[in-house]
Formats: structure tokens, sequence, C-alpha cells
């Protein structure tokens, strides 16, 4: 005669669902479709506006540099050198705010003790939670004009660079300034990611490294980095996002012009995120459209470089 253990665990049942866990699984599958129905929403606003402007446009709005849209007949205006603007701006924020993160880090993860880590960790939070016209306020009331002798000294001695020609901006208020703002604006996305990656970097790996006999920068670079590559791009690319799209900072620090150049340490640039902050108070007729136009362009541009971020971070993943 078989006894029946009391303690023996009974499989649950296979076929039958939770009400529970259906109820979850709905749920969430809602929330999905909701981001989907919300980002094409957007989109359609963004083009039945620009519309209207667009098929009145009499040049061609992907390449001209011009922007008089404010006329009722024969507007003329294109995005061009504020697009220019933009990913210029963008990239100068990522190229000067990339190494600092991964610096500081590699230091907060590896280097620092755990009071001063934590500490850091919280200061580095700390600046997303600062407003960006109070970035604005600092870089056109302090950081401008401090620039203007160090522009001079670049412009004295590098000016054979093409992108150090010419004379330098009286003012300080150039798209390097900018690109300094958005940099420091930037720095916690990067650092943050960063960080989480580098505590996510096996412990075997390491001291696999060490045990070899490398030294604490080796084991770095030969087992950490390479383990967070992918992660460290994928915040870049969401910080360049975040660069992308600032509106007031890069109103406040750029003057309102536009025309496409290389040259760092002369005004002239602009964004398309600080042109329609500047000029939609005074829009009216076809210049709001237009100027949604341009919103409609900087949205694709946005959207195409945070999709290229998740591909980095899921190939990444993959990989790993």
């Amino acid at each position: 005669m078989k006894t029946t253990d009391a303690t023996e665990a009974v499989p649950p049942s296979r076929g039958k669902r939770r009400i529970g866990d259906v109820i979850f699984a709905e749920v969430a599958r809602g929330s999905g479709i909701l981001i989907l129905v919300i980002l094409a929403g957007v989109a359609a606003f963004l083009i039945l506006q620009a519309w209207p402007s667009l098929s009145a446009n009499t040049v061609n709005f992907l390449t001209t540099q011009e922007w008089d849209a404010n006329v009722r007949e024969n507007p003329t205006f294109g995005v061009a050198a504020l697009a220019f603007g933009t990913v210029l701006a963008a990239a100068i924020a990522l190229l000067l705010a990339t190494p600092v993160a991964i610096g500081i880090s590699l230091f907060i993860v590896y280097y620092a003790p755990r009071q001063l880590a934590a500490f850091l960790g919280y200061l580095v939070d700390l600046l997303a939670a600062i407003p960006s016209v109070v970035y604005g306020l600092w870089g056109i009331g302090f950081l401008a004009p401090q620039l203007v002798p160090v522009y001079e000294g670049i412009s004295r001695y590098l000016g054979w660079i093409p992108l150090f020609s010419g004379p330098p901006s009286t003012s300080g208020r150039t798209i390097l300034t900018a690109g300094i703002v958005l940099a420091v604006m930037i720095l916690p996305i990067i650092t943050s990611i960063s960080r989480d990656v580098f505590h996510q970097v096996p412990q075997g790996h390491q001291e696999a490294a060490l045990a070899m006999g490398s030294t604490r920068w080796e084991m770095i670079r030969l087992a950490v980095l390479p383990f967070g590559k992918s992660g460290v791009v994928g915040g870049a690319m969401l910080g360049m996002g975040r660069a992308l799209g600032e509106t007031m900072a890069v109103a406040m620090i750029l003057s309102p012009s536009l025309k496409i150049s290389w040259d760092l340490l002369q005004s002239g640039n602009q964004t398309i995120a600080g042109h329609i902050a500047l000029q939609y108070p005074e829009a009216t007729g076809y210049g709001v459209s237009a100027l949604i136009a341009a919103g409609l362009i900087l949205f694709a541009i946005t959207l195409i470089v945070n999709m290229a971020a998740r591909y980095v971070v899921s190939r990444g993943t993959k990989e790993a």
C-alpha cells in the first residue's frame, strides 16, 4: 500500500493560468501598444500640421538655409542650416562628455572608497535635476565670458586648423560654448548608464585578470571595458538624443542666425530646437506650420539616434 508524503510538492497545472497573471500580461501588452500609439500620434500630428507650409514652400525644405516663412505668398524656408547646427552641437557635447563620463564611472566603481563613491554618484545624479534654463544662465552669464580669452588663444596658435580659423567671437556665444554646456547636461545620463554596466562585469573576469598578474588598469582595459563597450555606446547615444532636443540652454547661448559654418569659435550656427523657441512667439500664418515642420525633422533625427542606441545595446547583450 502506497503512502503519500505530505511534504511532496504538487506540480501546478500547466493548462490553467491564474487570473492575476492574465491581467498583468494584458496590462503589460496594453502599455506597450500605448507607447506605439502615442508615438504614431505625435508623428501624425507633426505631419498634418507641417503639410500646409511644406506644400506652399517655394524651395527645397531639406537643402535651403533661408527662413522666411511668415509671408502669405511664396514662403521660403529650409532646415539645412538648423539641422547642421543641431548635429554639430550634439556631436561636440558627445565628444566632450563621453570620456569624462567613462572616467567618472570607472573611478566610482573601481577606485573610490565606498562612501566617496556613493557621494559622487549622488552628485552626478543631481546634475540631471538642474533645469535647463539654469544651465543656459550659467552658460551665457559665466562660461561664455570666461571662454573669450581661451578662444583668442586657440585662434592665435591653432588658427591654421579650419575648425578654429577666423577671428573668434568677442561674446563667447558660439557653437563650441553651447556644446560644452550640453556636455555637462548629458554627463549624468552617460555616467549613470556606464556605472551600471561596469557594476555588472562578472567578478570572475576581474579576478582572472588579476590572478594573471594584471594591474588594476590592465584588468579594466582587458576585462571591464570590452564587457561594457556596448552599454557605454548605448548610453552615449542616449545622451546625444538628449543633446539633440535641448531647447532653452541652446536658445539662450546661440545668436538667432542661419548659416552653415564649421568655425567653432564664431557665432552663426543655430539648432532646430533653439530656432523654434526663438521664432515661435512671433510666428504667424505659414510660420507656425514651418516651425512644426522643423520639429518634425528634429523628431526624426532623435528617433533615429535612439533606435540606433537600442540596437547597439541589444546587439552587445546578445554577444555577451
